[in-house]
């Protein structure tokens, strides 16, 4: 190997959804730091097989509340 090309690997902290904790090796950040995970197999769909909804503000009504006033104009 060629000196000087390779990240630094050090040790993480992974934190999952559901708050448990494991050490593993990784070239992200630094020695020590935390990484929190949004979504991971304990909570994703396409391995627990539960649809949950995120967005329940929705996106029709977000279009619909942006473009509301272009419809057609009435005499």
């Amino acid at each position: 190997m060629k000196a000087g090309i390779h990240p630094e690997y050090h040790e993480i902290k992974i934190v999952m959804t559901d708050g448990t904790e494991f050490t593993t090796r990784s070239c992200m950040g630094k020695e020590g730091d935390t990484l929190r995970l949004d979504i991971d197999p304990k909570s994703h769909p396409a391995w627990t097989g539960v649809q949950r909804i995120v967005d329940t503000g929705g996106q029709v009504a977000k279009f619909n509340k942006k473009f509301a006033g272009l419809g057609l104009k009435k005499k």
